[in-house]
């Protein structure tokens, strides 16, 4: 099997014990993630050779962010190191009726400093089937988009599968460029679109159209269609635009599922319901792995590639933390329909 490239942003991340506010924090829990590594993560766990490309400051903070990588399997032999510094973010986790909270710290950032023609592509890619990138990483800064755009074109040219999960950050885009002058040019050269109706408001100006896609606590997969085939006419070379599908009752309890459509057919995934969720950030991250291990896996099965993706990442609300850690036999059990949290013996 091919290796799975992916490139962004790790990050430090600090949060107050379990439920706890940050005023009323005296310790902070440390675990290092983001979006791309996340996904990184989640593909060596099942046993994909993946890569994780990014740029890491020389010092004490930047070693511990790699040698958690390299914990969990990930190739880093790619990564730049350099800059002043890795970047923060706080997160105040939410419970029932209270939403969880982030404070970001992440200007200067080593990753925010990176520049075309630092990273060699085509090296890279050489062994690759697949490349992967977040909307968060063009949101960081101009170098990373031109960085993340000619990673894109060298993938292109070496017939490497290209992925991208929208991911709207409405507090990362303070360079100076809107969404739209950047995210375009960058998303036509991807065959894979994970994105929601948020994300392609801000980034390309489209909208739902004639429905509303929530229904309370609840979500609509058929109401998400309209967005996907503008998706698709906007970006031809696509050949599967996904969303996936969070109803919030509260900050502890979800319904999850997710719906692919091809260009013909519209798959939905089975709807599970996440009563008590201990972590859901990098529930869209874990999709994402889960989504490019079935692709990868079943090519001609986009239903079974899809459950993959949501039984996965329902799985990962119940990790603390940024990464996915379940492995595919805890995936396909769930799948086949066991969700009872039996004591495995």
């Amino acid at each position: 099997m091919k290796k799975v490239v992916t490139f962004g942003e790790i990050m430090l991340r600090l949060s107050p014990p379990g439920w706890k506010r940050f005023s009323q924090a005296s310790s902070f829990d440390v675990i290092y993630g983001g979006g791309e590594s996340n996904v990184a993560v989640s593909l060596a766990n099942y046993g994909v050779p993946s890569e994780f490309v990014t740029r890491l400051p020389n010092n004490d903070i930047g070693d511990c962010a790699l040698m958690e990588l390299r914990k969990r399997g990930v190739n880093t032999s790619s990564i730049l190191r350099g800059g002043e510094r890795l970047g923060i973010y706080f997160l105040e986790t939410g419970a029932v009726s209270r939403g969880s909270k982030v404070v970001y710290d992440r200007a200067h950032s080593a990753m925010s400093t990176v520049e075309k023609g630092m990273i060699d592509w085509e090296s890279i890619f050489q062994d690759a089937g697949w490349f992967h990138w977040t909307g968060i990483t063009p949101a960081i800064s101009q170098g990373a988009a031109d960085a993340c755009l000619e990673a894109i074109k060298m993938a292109n040219k070496l017939g490497v599968t290209v992925s991208t999960d929208l991911n709207y950050r409405k507090k990362l885009w303070k360079y100076g460029k809107d969404p739209m002058d950047v995210m375009p040019e960058l998303v036509e050269g991807c065959d894979v679109i994970l994105g929601n109706e948020e994300d392609a408001e801000k980034h390309f100006g489209l909208h739902p159209e004639g429905v509303d896609v929530t229904h309370g606590g609840s979500v609509d997969g058929e109401a998400y269609l309209s967005v996907l085939k503008q998706l698709m006419e906007m970006f031809p070379r696509a050949k599967k635009v996904i969303t996936t599908l969070r109803g919030s009752i509260s900050a502890s309890h979800n319904s999850w599922s997710g719906v692919l459509y091809d260009g013909s057919t519209l798959f939905k995934a089975p709807t599970y319901d996440i009563t008590h969720i201990v972590d859901r950030v990098g529930g869209g991250d874990s999709f994402m792995g889960g989504l490019i291990y079935g692709l990868m896996t079943y090519p001609n099965d986009s239903q079974k590639a899809l459950n993959f993706a949501v039984a996965a990442s329902c799985l990962k609300h119940t990790i603390f933390g940024d990464s996915n850690l379940v492995t595919i036999g805890e995936v396909e059990k769930l799948m086949s329909g066991d969700a009872s949290g039996r004591v495995s013996r």
